[in-house]
């Protein structure tokens, strides 16, 4: 039975706080390289970040009425997440939805399934990640659900789940892992920068990483230009 769970718990603001300081790629290594979405699910614009709690969406193909459903339900700094029952490349969302999200403070939109209204959107500035753009329109007869797990872009989303996205893509954060999975990130970019400063000074990754031995044990091998010229000639 169709179905709107109201009620769903709450991300701390200050948990948001700490991952909007991370990246996708970053928060996606640190968790064990999983929750990253397909990445055909790409921002309509570069340059705009998004983070919120998941307010899901089970849709039906060509029917975006439980879109609507799910407005009333989003919180300020909530992120719609829609999945469609079968593939669908219809527009389900457009300026005049963008336009009612932005009144209601929703922080933005991750779908899969198509967008349209394309320039609009990104003057908008509001960040929207869909598997496709389409003008194709779509009609409001079929009932779906709000605030239940979903797959979209090949992950299981759960309401109030963390969503996270940036210009490499998009990846989900389980509720009840946030904690850890911050504390992991925040410790890889710390890593990453102790890194970025040797690489400025010079420092090769081979070195850097004791490769060059391991390598050699695998098969590389270095051959002066000359001798392997001969071997070709």
């Amino acid at each position: 039975m169709p179905k709107v769970v109201t009620g769903i718990p709450a991300i701390p603001k200050e948990m948001i706080t700490r991952y909007e300081k991370l990246s996708v790629a970053t928060v996606h290594e640190a968790q064990g390289r999983v929750g990253l979405l397909n990445p055909e699910i790409r921002p309509v614009k570069a340059g705009l970040k998004l983070v919120g709690r998941a307010v899901t969406v089970f849709a039906t193909p060509g029917d975006n009425v439980m879109i609507h459903v799910a407005m009333e339900q989003c919180e300020p700094g909530d992120v719609m997440v829609v999945g469609v029952n079968s593939r669908s490349d219809c527009g389900y969302f457009g300026d005049l939805l963008a336009t009612l999200m932005q009144a209601r403070g929703i922080a933005g939109l991750v779908i899969d399934s198509g967008v349209r209204d394309l320039a609009d959107l990104r003057q908008m500035n509001i960040p929207v990640f869909s598997r496709c753009i389409s003008a194709q329109g779509t009609v409001k007869e079929t009932l779906g659900d709000v605030n239940v797990p979903i797959v979209c872009g090949g992950q299981v989303i759960n309401p109030s789940d963390l969503i996270i996205g940036d210009d490499d893509g998009v990846v989900v954060v389980r509720r009840y892992e946030l904690d850890l999975v911050a504390q992991n990130s925040e410790a890889r970019e710390d890593k990453e920068a102790a890194i970025r400063a040797k690489y400025r000074g010079g420092i090769l990754g081979l070195d850097m990483n004791n490769m060059r031995q391991r390598l050699l044990d695998m098969g590389l091998r270095y051959v002066p230009y000359d001798e392997d010229k001969k071997t070709r000639d």
